[in-house]
């Protein structure tokens, strides 16, 4: 395993206003950026400082509201920390949401084309990977079908079929795989493993502990957007999001 890291993180702080209606998340990042701090904001993420390999997978875990996701939508690049640093060293693949990403009216195999020239795979690399992502989704016939039309769980395993395949070098994943039967999450984790073995690095946000166990390295229970517990023992660090569970 290389000793560089993938994801360096230092003293990241990230700021979101208090939003009392149900406006988008498009609107709450438009407010935040444009206008100044008031005191009606809360703390995401509050100075965290962590450091994850190549080649390592990273369980985050921790209460409702403790910032997984935000910290793993900015190892993303999707929102930049208010104060601190993050450096990302490699093509950055996020799963998060059912279907996010995924353009409705289009079919499965269009999307798969779609997903494949945002990443710059080359066109001939990409038609030779198309079998083996259909086959792997277990979506059978759907492929030539609208998303529109998928169930939740189907968009999950096209979703993790197509980002797994494009083989980039940091996935990080946000609870998709808690979705479908227990044997495509079986294949999934097989596949993550697989992706390890090639120095690939994984982030992932599940509160599914037999998860954490079988795959992780390292697991990092967070809480009110700070590390409350970085272990490389998942046991340690489930029983006590356990523990903060009960307390909230």
């Amino acid at each position: 395993m290389s000793e560089s890291p993938a994801i360096f993180i230092e003293n990241a702080v990230l700021d979101f206003p208090v939003v009392k209606s149900s406006g988008a998340l498009l609107k709450e990042i438009f407010v935040r950026r444009n206008s100044a701090k008031s005191k009606n904001f809360y703390r995401a993420v509050d100075n965290v400082s962590l450091s994850i390999r190549k080649g390592e997978v990273v369980g985050l875990i921790g209460p409702n509201g403790a910032g997984k996701s935000t910290l793993l939508r900015m190892m993303a690049g999707i929102y930049a920390p208010d104060e601190g640093k993050i450096v990302i060293n490699g093509k950055v693949s996020l799963l998060a949401g059912l279907g996010a990403g995924f353009q409705k009216n289009l079919t499965g195999r269009e999307n798969i084309y779609l997903a494949g020239s945002i990443y710059g795979i080359e066109y001939q690399k990409l038609n030779s990977l198309v079998p083996a992502i259909v086959v792997f989704s277990g979506i059978g016939d759907f492929i030539d079908q609208p998303i529109r039309t998928y169930s939740s769980g189907m968009r999950a395993r096209l979703a993790f079929s197509i980002a797994s395949a494009l083989s980039p070098e940091i996935l990080l994943i946000d609870e998709v795989m808690s979705v479908g039967d227990s044997a495509f999450r079986e294949k999934s984790k097989n596949r993550i493993l697989e992706m390890v073995k090639s120095d690939a690095t994984v982030v992932i946000v599940s509160h599914n502990a037999q998860l954490l166990r079988d795959i992780c390295d390292r697991v990092i229970c967070l809480s009110k957007g700070k590390v409350d517990l970085d272990t490389d023992q998942p046991r340690e660090a489930i029983l006590r999001y356990r523990e903060l569970s009960e307390a909230a």
